[in-house]
């Protein structure tokens, strides 16, 4: 028998009054959280959940989402955390494909009428009977024809338990990005949710003493299982920012002692240009993900608040992390580590025979990590696993000590005239320049060669360059068949919700 539920449960009889999350100056502690989950599973149990029955789960990094969350968990059911940028055809979608019974969505400024508009489209029928509005009481008024969340859980005893699940059973649901079609939903259970809270408990030496800043938005993998389920597990505080800005981070670190923070390295980007009198020395360790960390931001940021950073990598399908720099280990600066315990990876061909050590192909996994596939999705499953390993898509290379190292995702890779061009490599160079902030390379079409390389850059606060001479020094530093013969400067790169570069959408402008 497994369940997430477990450890707030173990948590609220051993540490009932230690603080749990933090909002602001709301504080709940573990018995508190335990008490209005088990409200809320209750209340979903009374309106006749059933084990297994899906949630939908749309809300930014609010109390909200883990009293929710847990109290999914505690009746049995499994969540759908759904991204709280999604727009209403996108809300019907996920509704649609996950089947969801109950949908949890925050009153916020557009989340809500999407979520309408979705559920209008939707017909509110076939199998969503509820929907609960998650917001200060006194704004109830405004959606007379939805229930609260308060109201939802008024006259409910809490269930001082949970419901059994065994291992094998699914927890949670994530969906992907929907870089290729439409999104899929990776079926992920209690076992591949649990162990991998487990394995960052362990790999980043978390204790019950630590304090966690939760800046990644909790519905995406990352942020749920290293800033939530792994804080969780091992009685740890978690401070919820619903939005990231980095002043205001900075503050709260100070403010609450906080020991761990984990985030994608645009993260780190911003608190590396961050002019700020806070005291961040209660910091002991920083984690990235999401993207590749570039060296030079990883090293002006170790150097400025003189705080570890370890890298991790992983995806949706495998909950997510596969490997991690081990604080054990030589830690080899451009590398992701190695895999965590559990966790087996190999590096192939097209062929999916091995590689040669320290050559470049496929990277494949397989362990307690890896979905046990993509709802009703048979077809998309098959042709993701091979005889039990879960293929990436992610090219990737390993070194003597079997660190791996990613060299760029397959769909990513830029061919120019026949040449193989990573665009991790060429950003990696002009992070470098003094006046870059971020940089993105893409792949843009060319009659002749077929693809070109281009960059788009944002530069520091208050340092001008021209794109031409960006692009002479790019010329100087990388290989003929590789430097971006196009460099263009703008204000800003779009950002998805986790404050990861959305490649696909730049792409998207010049691929017309």
């Amino acid at each position: 028998m497994m369940s997430l539920a477990a450890g707030l449960r173990r948590n609220a009889i051993y540490k009932p009054n230690k603080p749990a999350l933090i909002c602001g100056e709301m504080v709940i502690t573990y018995a508190q959280f335990d008490d209005i989950a088990g409200k809320i599973a209750t209340a979903l149990i009374a309106e006749g959940l059933q084990p297994g029955d899906r949630v939908a789960l749309s809300c930014p990094n609010l109390p909200f989402f883990p009293l929710v969350y847990y109290g999914i968990q505690k009746a049995g059911g499994v969540v759908v955390p759904l991204n709280v940028l999604l727009k209403s055809r996108e809300i019907q979608y996920h509704l649609e494909d996950s089947e969801a019974k109950f949908f949890f969505c925050f009153e916020g400024s557009e989340q809500l009428p999407m979520a309408q508009e979705g559920l209008k489209a939707f017909g509110r029928v076939d199998s969503c009977e509820h929907m609960v509005v998650m917001c200060a009481d006194q704004k109830q008024m405004q959606y007379e024809s939805l229930p609260t969340l308060s109201r939802f859980i008024d006259r409910h005893f809490p269930i001082k338990d949970y419901v059994a699940r065994e291992a094998n059973d699914t927890a949670v649901i994530l969906y992907t990005s929907g870089t290729t079609g439409q999104p899929k939903g990776a079926e992920l259970t209690q076992s591949n949710m649990i162990m991998n809270a487990f394995a960052t408990q362990t790999i980043a030496e978390l204790t019950s003493r630590d304090v966690h800043i939760a800046t990644l938005p909790l519905f995406h993998s990352f942020g749920q299982t290293v800033s939530l389920n792994a804080a969780i597990l091992c009685g740890s505080t978690i401070v919820l920012v619903p939005r990231f800005e980095p002043h205001a981070v900075a503050k709260m670190i100070e403010q609450y002692q906080v020991t761990i923070f984990a985030g994608v390295p645009t993260m780190y980007i911003a608190l590396n240009h961050l002019d700020t009198e806070a005291d961040l020395t209660s910091l002991k360790l920083g984690i990235s993900g999401g993207s590749s960390m570039p060296a030079e931001v990883l090293r002006i940021f170790e150097q400025k608040f003189n705080v570890p950073v370890i890298e991790g990598y992983g995806l949706s399908e495998t909950s997510p992390i596969v490997c991690f720099n081990h604080l054990d280990a030589e830690r080899r600066v451009g590398s992701i580590g190695q895999t965590i315990q559990g966790v087996e990876i190999r590096i192939v061909d097209e062929n999916h025979n091995d590689v040669v050590l320290g050559q470049e192909g496929e990277l494949i996994v397989r362990g307690h990590n890896v979905m046990k596939g993509y709802l009703n999705r048979p077809e998309e499953t098959k042709a993701a696993m091979h005889d039990g390993w879960f293929y990436t898509g992610d090219i990737a290379r390993q070194d003597e000590l079997k660190n791996v190292y990613i060299v760029d995702r397959v769909k990513d890779l830029i061919i120019r005239n026949g040449f193989n061009v990573y665009p991790c490599e060429v950003e990696e160079v002009f992070m470098t320049h003094p006046a870059v902030a971020m940089v993105v390379v893409i792949g843009v079409p060319h009659e002749e060669y077929g693809e070109e390389i281009k960059a788009v850059v944002t530069l520091k606060p208050g340092i001008e360059i021209d794109a031409a001479d960006l692009q002479a020094w790019g010329k100087e530093q990388c290989a003929a068949y590789k430097y971006p013969r196009t460099v263009e400067i703008r204000d800003e790169l779009p950002l998805g919700a986790t404050g990861k570069i959305l490649k696909k959408d730049l792409r998207a402008e010049f691929c017309q």
